[in-house]
């Protein structure tokens, strides 16, 4: 039974609340905060509505360390889960030291000014956390997340040394808008445009952002083209795992998205730079998310389903070379028909609540800056098979031919 505090109250903290409050054996007092207190007030009318659980809604502007770590000293949570934007990590995770409590996110700190997804401004807090005897659990969503577990999972029951990996993100849903982001558009569209990064043979390989194109038939969505790209489980993984001599990372998206997208890049509308409009600094990308869909609103047009996953080649526990594929199929109008948001949010959702129940039920503990898959994966894996993201694992006639 522990007190929590969510910050963030978007999709993805809307799916998390809904879920502790599910669970109220394991979080008996769930708290949430944002910098617009109107958006926690509709969650927290929507759980109760569903659930019959009272959360308590705070305004707040995570950007501030002193009314961060004020909050923290009044509410006294035992764990923050962290579901702001990836620009406010570094400043969570001082008020969480300043207040004493344990800290966890689903996403690795980015600076606002440059499109860099890097761990190490994280892990350098390393000793200060242990030295508070704290805990920090980065990177609790899906991917990375689950993502980091299915692979950790293979690990430990089915291989005795994993080769290569990669990482499959399909989502099939339509949403019936020209052209929307299925979660933050800020943080999605950076994504998209940077540098494709994947780890091979002990070293960096960069191609171009969407240059390298793959067609992958995904179970229960179909044929899609997915693209090369970086992301922040590729650093852990490979730090974390050393032996993976190729980790790489695939989205997909559809025509009419990467046309879209080709055209706000080629007119500057992707830019993250400050440019001058009417005497005023705007960010051009900025601008575009605030005329963009927001992402929370697609829940009740989005159908389809996600498919996301892990396929690893190595030696079996057998001394034989295999190659197995372990992934989550999830469906859009289930996860609004249960949480009132779409299966993207879902996705990271779900992870991120059994990320906070390994915390404070101590399934998981140790002082100090942990990625997901340092911990032990099973208790984990238990949690997604019971809470709305049954997982599979099936052997593959051998590795990828790309």
């Amino acid at each position: 039974m522990s007190k929590i505090l969510v910050i963030g109250a978007g999709g993805v903290g809307s799916v998390a609340v809904h879920k502790m409050a599910m669970n109220p054996d394991i979080f008996s007092h769930i708290s949430l905060a944002s910098r617009t207190k109107s958006k926690c007030d509709a969650i927290a009318a929507s759980v109760k509505d569903r659930t019959g659980v009272d959360i308590d809604t705070y305004g707040l502007d995570a950007d501030d360390v002193p009314a961060t770590t004020a909050l923290l000293n009044q509410i006294k949570p035992s764990l923050v889960v962290n579901l702001a934007l990836p620009y406010q990590d570094l400043n969570i995770m001082d008020a969480c030291l300043a207040a004493g409590v344990h800290y966890m996110d689903t996403a690795n700190y980015e600076p606002l000014d440059v499109a860099k997804f890097e761990y190490h401004w994280q892990w350098a807090y390393q000793d200060r956390y242990k030295n508070a005897g704290l805990t920090a659990l980065l990177g609790s969503g899906f991917d990375p997340g689950v993502t980091s577990v299915f692979t950790t999972y293979l690990k430990k029951h089915h291989f005795d040394r994993i080769d290569t990996l990669d990482i499959l993100d399909c989502n099939g849903g339509d949403h019936g808008q020209a052209f929307a982001t299925n979660f933050n558009p800020e943080i999605n569209i950076r994504e998209v445009t940077a540098v494709a990064r994947h780890w091979e043979n002990g070293t960096w390989v960069e191609t171009p952002a969407m240059s390298v194109k793959q067609s992958f038939d995904f179970e229960a969505v179909g044929p899609k083209n997915m693209y090369l790209m970086y992301h922040e489980e590729i650093e852990s993984l490979k730090t974390h795992l050393p032996e993976i001599k190729r980790i790489r990372f695939w989205m997909t998206f559809g025509d009419a998205y990467i046309t879209h997208l080709n055209v706000l890049q080629a007119v500057g509308m992707t830019r993250i730079d400050p440019v001058m409009y009417e005497g005023k600094e705007i960010v051009p990308l900025q601008f575009l998310k605030a005329v963009l869909p927001e992402p929370a609103s697609l829940g009740p047009t989005t159908k389809g389903k996600t498919n996301i996953g892990c396929i690893a080649t190595g030696v079996g526990k057998d001394g034989k070379e295999k190659t197995l594929y372990i992934y989550n199929i999830c469906d859009h109008e289930d996860a609004y028909a249960e949480t009132g948001n779409q299966a993207v949010s879902y996705t990271t959702g779900v992870p991120a609540m059994i990320g906070a129940a390994m915390l404070v039920t101590g399934k998981w503990s140790g002082a100090g800056v942990w990625n997901i898959e340092q911990f032990d994966p099973d208790p984990f894996m238990d949690m997604l098979n019971v809470h709305g993201l049954p997982w599979q694992v099936k052997e593959l006639d051998g590795p990828l031919q790309f």
